[in-house]
């Protein structure tokens, strides 16, 4: 989580050029127009299920991080209101980035395990149902995750939503 947490913070402290903010807004936006709970989770786990391969995973998970916050600076280079936003407030205070949070450095941490025992050259059987119950509880994750994430964007985009008991 540290490590993740290093990596994102460097990556929301890069200066983006403006072409490159409008770049990417322009292919963000693409990505998630019609977007529903489902793609947002589809998205995390492709992300999130390469993080599992020995050694690869963990140098994956530290890039998506750096990426990650290399995106939240091309929005506020895009929307400079949201730089009064802290970049660790958005990982860190969200609930669905709680559970990113916590998938992601399952799945990288998993990566680096066994990584490690391949190159003590230990038999990884014994690896097996672990790796997969960890899988499971990331999938599980993404999965609330996206549902709520989706939620919470709806909300924002559409105050007529009352909540159940309001």
């Amino acid at each position: 989580m540290g490590l993740f947490t290093i990596a994102y913070q460097i990556g929301s402290m890069s200066t983006v050029s403006e072409e490159e903010a409008t770049t990417f807004m322009t292919e963000f936006e693409k990505l998630v127009k019609d977007i529903d709970a489902m793609g947002i989770f589809l998205h995390n786990s492709t992300i999130s299920l390469p993080m599992f391969i020995p050694g690869f995973g963990v140098i994956w998970g530290l890039f998506s991080a750096w990426s990650t916050g290399f995106a939240f600076s091309a929005i506020v280079s895009i929307s400079p209101e949201l730089a009064k936003v802290p970049p660790l407030a958005i990982l860190f205070l969200s609930p669905f980035g709680i559970m990113e949070l916590t998938a992601y450095s399952l799945a990288t941490s998993r990566s680096f395990i066994l990584i490690k025992e391949v190159y003590r050259k230990s038999n990884l059987i014994p690896f097996l149902k672990p790796t997969i119950i960890e899988i499971g509880i990331v999938i599980g994750l993404l999965l609330a995750g996206g549902y709520l994430e989706y939620y919470m964007i709806k909300l924002v985009q559409d105050e007529s939503i009352t909540l159940p008991g309001f």
